[in-house]
């Protein structure tokens, strides 16, 4: 999570994922681990042990996917803007760009508890029948903290604190 930019009328809160392996690290580490589990499923299949070499197969094929999905994760961000008189968010990702706006005199910010301990909670700010859920790729410790000031940014129903109450 980035620490929040200020422009002169307005709060911006910009988050994203924790995502430090680069296309360059995950190439290397892919190669590498094709090479050992190639090298070692072949010298098994000279043996005799040929049905190994599908599942070899198959388990780069897995381990390139995750990585794959890995390094998708990293083009993940949300902006958070306040302004007096809105709370917008911008949800970016690699292809897409989405943006809602809500009235901040009636947006609520709302951490559910999760069903199951197994789930993550859930951070959205609501207003009018419409919601946006922030940060599903932080941490519980990092969603209740972002819940947490925003609720201090946005306030309650019908209550707009001035914003440079939440300036540090």
């Amino acid at each position: 999570m980035e620490a929040p930019q200020q422009t002169r009328h307005a709060l911006r809160i910009v988050i994203c994922p924790n995502c430090s392996l680069t296309l360059r690290g995950a190439v290397l580490l892919f190669a590498a681990l094709c090479l050992v589990c190639f090298t070692l499923a072949g010298l098994l299949a000279l043996r005799g042990m040929w049905p190994i070499l599908p599942f070899a197969g198959l388990e780069m094929l897995l381990v390139g996917w995750a990585l794959h999905a890995s390094l998708v994760r990293q083009h993940r961000a949300q902006i958070i803007t306040l302004t007096e008189s809105d709370v917008s968010v911008e949800s970016h990702d690699r292809a897409n760009c989405l943006r809602t706006v809500f009235p901040r005199h009636w947006a609520q910010v709302k951490l559910r508890r999760p069903a199951s301990p197994l789930h993550p909670s859930r951070l959205t700010i609501e207003s009018h029948g419409r919601q946006c859920e922030l940060g599903s790729f932080l941490t519980e410790e990092e969603r209740y903290g972002l819940a947490f000031r925003l609720q201090r940014l946005i306030g309650r129903i019908n209550e707009s604190p001035p914003l440079a109450l939440g300036r540090k």
